[in-house]
């Protein structure tokens, strides 16, 4: 029996073949996989809000609205707080696209006069073991209780009032930046929030 001789075509055909095959199972795949992804995500986001935000009532996730941002490729996203009493404060997304290994991402929540309640730290890929200490205590705790009109939030080497993570100063300058992209969103929107009463 003669053996098939390969021809440019026959290569052509099984490559195209197997392309296909390859690009409808990663379809499949990611159909498959976008509802649990999605649910994740949700997951995560109502965790951050619950650690940032005082008590409240309603749903922000329902009540969130976005608007561009100056500073990075995302929107903020504005999560307002309600309790029985009206607006408790708002939880506001921020981010800065100039950590040491890219996007930082926070999500700020704040009290109705603009004070920092508390932070979460969304996404981040700093360095392990430095810019990785952002999400620790001992750097976070130097932001709650603060109202950014009368703290300066960037490292104290530029000359603002922020402890810099040891060798890790480039993240803090992008979480600095992050917190003050909320901030200042949170100042122009709070008019907004607190019109909406329910």
């Amino acid at each position: 029996m003669k053996k098939k001789e390969s021809t440019l075509l026959n290569m052509a055909v099984v490559l195209f073949v197997i392309t296909l095959a390859s690009g409808l199972s990663l379809g499949y795949v990611n159909d498959l996989t976008a509802g649990p992804k999605a649910a994740a995500k949700l997951a995560k986001k109502v965790a951050a809000l619950k650690g940032v935000l005082p008590s409240f009532d309603n749903n922000p996730v329902d009540e969130a609205w976005k608007v561009p941002s100056s500073w990075a490729k995302d929107s903020i996203e504005i999560y307002p707080a309600r309790g029985p009493e009206g607006f408790v404060g708002a939880a506001v997304t921020g981010a800065s696209d100039k950590g040491y290994n890219g996007l930082v991402r926070l999500m700020v929540g704040f009290e109705p006069d603009g004070t920092i309640r508390n932070i979460a730290v969304l996404e981040q890929k700093e360095t392990p073991g430095l810019g990785t200490k952002m999400t620790g205590e001992k750097f976070m705790k130097q932001f709650r209780g603060k109202n950014p009109s009368d703290f300066e939030l960037k490292p104290r080497k530029d000359g603002g009032e922020v402890d810099a993570l040891a060798g890790a100063t480039i993240s803090t300058r992008a979480f600095s930046e992050a917190t003050r992209e909320a901030y200042d969103t949170y100042m122009k929107q709070r008019q907004t929030l607190t019109e909406n009463e329910h």
